[in-house]
């Protein structure tokens, strides 16, 4: 019989398995123009919300937007001009919003979040830069471990979402307006 005894201390090499291949990164389109993008986030619960902004700008490179400001604001309340002031300088094709709005027990924070989106969609209809919100307001917001954890997960899933629609949008009305320009539309 041939035993072949090892010393537990020394480590035995495993026989190596070929590398097991990865799904090629989806192929998105590319864009005919560069587009700079405007992101605005808010620092109330910063650490929430920044979530957003880094899945965001992830997300935003595979899909070819590599020129993302970003702008910081006290509260979401305070959005809503920046965008306004951002979109008027028409160096942006889109502006992205990012906030969380919690129940601070002062004042009716669904009052506050319904303000700011009708706000921001007013900025895009007026200066027709498209602007997209992942401005959040949770029906119960605590602030416990367990809430930020939950959250943090959340606003990145968010910020991978809106970089998609924000994408999508960009393409579509790029596609739209050299319609427009061609005379095939309007």
């Amino acid at each position: 019989m041939n035993q072949m005894l090892q010393d537990p201390k020394i480590e035995t090499s495993e026989v190596s398995q070929p590398p097991v291949p990865q799904d090629p990164a989806p192929d998105h389109p590319l864009f005919a123009k560069p587009q700079r993008v405007a992101f605005v986030q808010a620092c109330w619960h910063r650490d929430v919300v920044e979530e957003a902004r880094i899945a965001f700008i992830k997300e935003a490179e595979a899909r070819h937007l590599t020129h993302v400001d970003v702008f910081e604001v006290p509260g979401s309340f305070e959005i809503p001009l920046h965008a306004q002031v951002l979109a008027k300088t028409r160096r942006y094709t889109a502006i992205v919003a990012a906030g969380l709005v919690v129940d601070g027990g002062i004042y009716r924070h669904e009052f506050v979040a319904d303000t700011v989106i009708k706000a921001l969609m007013d900025v895009q209809l007026r200066t027709e830069v498209p602007v997209f919100s992942a401005v959040l307001t949770p029906q119960q917001f605590h602030e416990t471990e367990v809430h930020y954890d939950f959250f943090r997960k959340h606003f990145a899933i968010k910020g991978v979402e809106v970089a998609a629609a924000c994408a999508e949008t960009l393409l579509g009305l790029e596609r739209l307006r050299g319609q427009v320009a061609a005379g095939i539309v309007g």
